[in-house]
């Protein structure tokens, strides 16, 4: 399998000039370097083999640049798949938390806010969820930040397992991750949040030799009429997780329950409920 990072330092200088350029000066200058290696081997046949008949220096040429033909065609490739990793890489970090894998807090709000328009325009069910890691400070001081970056791995992948495939996951901030469950009303989100919190508390981080664990602080808000915004709804997030730290920490709360909001009725059908104009 091709691995960008066992490449060498003058291939990854040409691929960053590439990525410079853009892809038609590239190719363009890819094509120049081509043409002028080939016409050089020529000339360079040609002028050894000049005292000689001149279709023996061609076809002297000629079979050079076959020769060394597979050699240019492996370097284009291998520059190409170069840039293929690393537009990927780029459109990893552009999308991913480096740290935990889960998106990262601007790509979530995009996808989030398009879950929720969705969940205001047809009145669904639809909850979101901040998670807050209990005394990461404190674990920080007496185990390292090594220590606790694996532990944040670890917590991103046990909520990971406790979503389904719809629901989307992004650190938020720290040693936050935030959550958005579509077509989930609130006693569905509060009974995944609770199952969140129990894996967590019950799992254990095995560090230099001992154990290292945590529990997380939880606030749930489910989408209601007065969430005008999707900023709105994650406020109501925040309160909600500010009432879980205050009553102990471990635990799960939600903010007051809401109506939903109701789509707004299509003009034809409120022409046909009000009646013709007398």
């Amino acid at each position: 399998m091709f691995d960008p990072a066992a490449d060498s330092h003058w291939m990854r200088r040409c691929t960053a000039l590439a990525l410079r350029l853009g892809f038609l000066p590239s190719l363009a200058g890819l094509s120049a370097l081509l043409v002028l290696a080939v016409l050089g081997l020529t000339q360079a046949a040609v002028w050894l083999i000049g005292h000689g008949p001149r279709p023996m220096a061609l076809w002297v040429a000629g079979g050079l640049s076959l020769l060394l033909s597979p050699f240019m065609a492996a370097f284009a490739l291998r520059l190409m798949f170069q840039l293929d990793a690393a537009r990927q890489r780029q459109d990893s970090n552009a999308t991913c938390d480096e740290l935990t894998g889960a998106h990262n807090r601007r790509h979530f709000m995009q996808l989030a806010e398009r879950e929720w328009a969705r969940c205001r325009r047809y009145s669904e069910d639809g909850a979101l969820l901040i998670l807050d890691a209990d005394q990461f400070k404190s674990l920080k001081s007496a185990h390292g930040a090594a220590c606790c970056d694996a532990l944040l791995r670890d917590l991103t992948r046990l909520v990971t397992h406790s979503l389904r495939q719809p629901d989307l996951l992004a650190r938020y901030g720290g040693e936050s991750l935030i959550a958005y469950l579509p077509n989930t009303d609130p006693i569905g989100a509060l009974d995944v949040a609770e199952r969140m919190r129990e894996r967590i508390a019950s799992h254990t981080l095995r560090w230099n030799g001992g154990g290292v664990s945590s529990t997380v602080s939880i606030g749930v808000a489910s989408v209601g009429a007065t969430h005008v915004t999707l900023e709105a709804l994650v406020q109501d997030a925040m309160g909600a997780l500010q009432v879980a730290r205050e009553a102990g920490r471990n635990c799960v709360r939600a903010a007051p329950v809401q109506p939903r909001a109701v789509p707004p009725r299509p003009a034809a059908a409120a022409t046909r409920l009000r009646g013709p104009r007398s």
